[in-house]
């Protein structure tokens, strides 16, 4: 079967397209024969080793051959012993599949542990599917994590809130907002010109402002005169001083990426909103949180909630397998929208 592999860590031309034999689903697995994988941040990250250890060299002849990418959708075709709940010709979507593995799912069958397998709604997409794992599994938490909850998104559990979600014309960004308003509440997004003011609005959002132009915090106070109950961040070290004047009392602050390293944070005023910043990390957000994640991200899959593409915000970049590495780089340089591989026709 084809597989992109990388041995050593580096930049996008240590991947390269393999043959190799197929693995067999074992105790607790069950073997995916991937139709879309999906690309992330986190996935170039991983191989350029900025966000593990780096991995082999030139002349290390023992390197594990690492297959990248933790999400995808494709079709069960291997039921490993123990695992119930599964069959062969499931519909799934993956998530964090390369997590504490060299497997991932850029390949034609990817063998993964089966929770980390899902079932896919009928009538939802493969591209869907391959989208799902870390953007959404991300902006669940980021939406959960609020002192007086909700801990799980339904529709109507956000009723009455108000959700400020920056950088809304990112992947996570975008489904954020789609959790958001399927879940009732009213989302407002920061964006940074008017052609993704328009991705963000056709994600959901009922009001996008500019960064770049005039006060934002005043316009969105405006919007939110008691503050925003819900702040999804994607650059919190840029964004401080704009969440901190309109986040309300006792608000929650998601923060899920970063630019840098360093931050001031004013610890008096912070205080005074009795606020709370919770970084999320989707790998060690807990089993529970997990599974929370899983559940609902399907019930809002299966209702439509999480469509992608041009019509709902989220512009689609494909490659084929063998261009998995222009996958990566279209990612690394901030391809806006969606990357996906094309894994197996149909």
């Amino acid at each position: 079967m084809r597989a992109i592999v990388y041995t050593s860590t580096g930049d996008s031309s240590v991947l390269n397209l393999v043959e190799r034999e197929e693995a067999h689903a074992g105790p607790g697995q069950v073997r995916v024969r991937i139709h879309v994988s999906g690309v992330n941040p986190t996935d170039w990250k991983r191989r350029a080793a900025q966000t593990a250890p780096a991995t082999g060299g030139a002349d290390d002849a023992d390197a594990p051959a690492i297959v990248p990418n933790q999400d995808g959708a494709g079709v069960i075709d291997e039921v490993g012993d123990g695992v119930e709940g599964f069959a062969v010709g499931d519909r799934v979507w993956l998530f964090l599949a390369q997590h504490e593995s060299d497997d991932g799912t850029a390949q034609d069958a990817a063998v993964v542990e089966a929770w980390k397998a899902v079932k896919l709604p009928d009538g939802v997409s493969f591209d869907v599917g391959a989208s799902l794992g870390v953007p959404a599994m991300t902006a669940h938490r980021a939406l959960t994590v609020h002192e007086d909850g909700p801990r799980r998104l339904a529709p109507g559990s956000l009723d009455g809130r108000t959700v400020l979600v920056t950088g809304g014309a990112g992947a996570v960004g975008h489904a954020a907002i789609q959790l958001a308003r399927w879940a009732g509440a009213t989302v407002i997004t920061t964006i940074s010109s008017d052609a993704k003011a328009a991705l963000a609005t056709a994600a959901g959002a009922h009001f996008a402002i500019d960064y770049t132009q005039g006060d934002p915090a005043a316009a969105i106070r405006e919007l939110a005169p008691d503050g925003v109950d819900i702040v999804v961040d994607v650059d919190f070290i840029r964004n401080v001083g704009l969440v901190a004047a309109v986040v309300a009392t006792r608000g929650s602050v998601a923060i899920y990426a970063n630019s840098g390293s360093d931050i001031q944070i004013p610890i008096r005023e912070w205080m005074g909103l009795n606020a709370r910043l919770q970084f999320v990390l989707l790998y060690t957000v807990g089993d529970e949180a997990l599974q929370a994640g899983v559940e609902d991200v399907t019930a809002a899959a299966a209702d439509g909630a999480l469509e992608v593409g041009d019509a709902t915000g989220l512009p689609l970049t494909r490659f084929p397998l063998a261009e998995t590495a222009a996958a990566h780089d279209a990612v690394e340089s901030g391809t806006v929208g969606k990357v996906l591989i094309d894994v197996t026709a149909g």
